[in-house]
Formats: C-alpha cells, sequence, structure tokens
C-alpha cells in the first residue's frame, strides 16, 4: 500500500522568488513544501507551475523537484524553449548541484552507482534494486563536518536524475539526509524544520545565444 501518514498540504505561502530571467528561460528559487507540479486533488493543485502561470501564461516547466526540496528550478517561456531544454536534459548538457546536510561523517568524496526502482508496495518511496532497477550514479563531495551534531554538509552532482536519486543513494551508503521522512531512521531528531536538500546550482548553454548561462542559489540551512 502507498505511505499515508496523514499528509496535508500546507505550502508555504511566500511570494514568487524569481533569480534568473532571459528571453526564453525563468528560474525560480522554489522553497521546500511547495510542489514543483499540480497533484491530482484539488487541494494539491497550488505548485511552483500554477504561480509562474501566473506571470509568464506560456511558461511550461523543465525538470522537478521533490516538494521537500527547495532550490532552482527552470522554467522554459516558450515551446521552442521547452523543446531545447527537452534535449540538454536527456543529454546531460544542464549542469545541476545540490547542497544537503547528511547524518555521520564522510571521510571521502566518491560516487554512488547503484540502480534505482519503484517501491509499489511503499510508494512513492524508490529502492535499490540490482535485477530490475534503472541506472543511477551520483557524484558526492563532503564540504563540511559539524562533530557536535555529526552531520556532514555535502555537494551532490546527480549525473542520472532518478525519482529521489540523492536521496536513496545517501541513504545506501549510511548518511541519510537530515530530516528526510522518507529515508532518514530518525528523521525528527533535529532541529530542523525541513529537509536539508538544496538546489543550489544550474548551468548550461543558452540554445538561442550560445551565452553560459550559470544559476545560484544559497541553502537556508
Amino acid at each position: 500500500m502507498p505511505i499515508d501518514d496523514g499528509f496535508i498540504y500546507q505550502p508555504p505561502l511566500d511570494p514568487l522568488d524569481i533569480i534568473f530571467e532571459d528571453a526564453d528561460f525563468v528560474a525560480i528559487n522554489k522553497p521546500a513544501g511547495l510542489l514543483s507540479v499540480p497533484g491530482r486533488l484539488v487541494e494539491h493543485h497550488d505548485s511552483a507551475y500554477f504561480r509562474v502561470l501566473d506571470l509568464f501564461p506560456n511558461a511550461k516547466i523543465t525538470h522537478r523537484l521533490d516538494m521537500a526540496t527547495s532550490g532552482i528550478l527552470l522554467f522554459a517561456k516558450h515551446r521552442d524553449a521547452e523543446v531545447a531544454a527537452s534535449k540538454m536534459f536527456q543529454a546531460r548538457t544542464i549542469k545541476k548541484n545540490y547542497i544537503a546536510l547528511v547524518q555521520g561523517k564522510i571521510n571521502s568524496n566518491g560516487s554512488v552507482d547503484v540502480p534505482l526502482i519503484t517501491d509499489w508496495e511503499n510508494r512513492p518511496r524508490q529502492i535499490v534494486h540490482f535485477e530490475l532497477g534503472k541506472p543511477a550514479q551520483t557524484l558526492f563531495e563532503c564540504i563540511g563536518y559539524d562533530s557536535e551534531k555529526d552531520v556532514s554538509r555535502v555537494l551532490l552532482t546527480p549525473i542520472t536524475g532518478r525519482s529521489h536519486q540523492l536521496r536513496v543513494h545517501m541513504q545506501y551508503i549510511g548518511h541519510p539526509i537530515m530530516r528526510d521522512k522518507l529515508y532518514h531512521p530518525e528523521p525528527f531528531k533535529t532541529d530542523l524544520n525541513r529537509m536539508a536538500l538544496h538546489a543550489s546550482y544550474l548551468s548550461f548553454m543558452q540554445p538561442f545565444s550560445n551565452e553560459l548561462i550559470e544559476i545560484v542559489s544559497e541553502p537556508e540551512f
């Protein structure tokens, strides 16, 4: 059965934070707790996509962030830009980095390369499955450690883009993301009030002007 923890959707009401815009694309700093796209239920319709549509009626979302993840979310302002963005994501020429706080001390940098599949009995959870899973790879780099809290700050670079990839991969190596209610065994043993995962960097070659676009967003944690 799907996981049901009595969830009530209460998205933050902060004004839309536009952090990049040109003639073809617009990027926002999505707050944690806001859906990237509307859910099926009426009460889940409020989303980053609908909020962007209020300002840019032709906008199309180019990728997604989990509801609990904050940070850079890129939209195309017209159909040609949407097609171009889709091709860049497929070719993996759009670079994305995330900042996360994870449990424990990470002593070395490295990569996680294990396949993932939906855990249908407990969806939306994803699990490692070496026979049926789809390839998934994440690079990680430790950029800080708080010995009092036993928490590492890590830079994460997804090579692939599987659902919950960063969250499952960090759990797999024994360093679950702090306040992750799906994958941390004790998610509430922290003073954080949100999951500590933030999309902090996105770059690509602008397909119409051939200009390098770099977008940066600092996490609140």
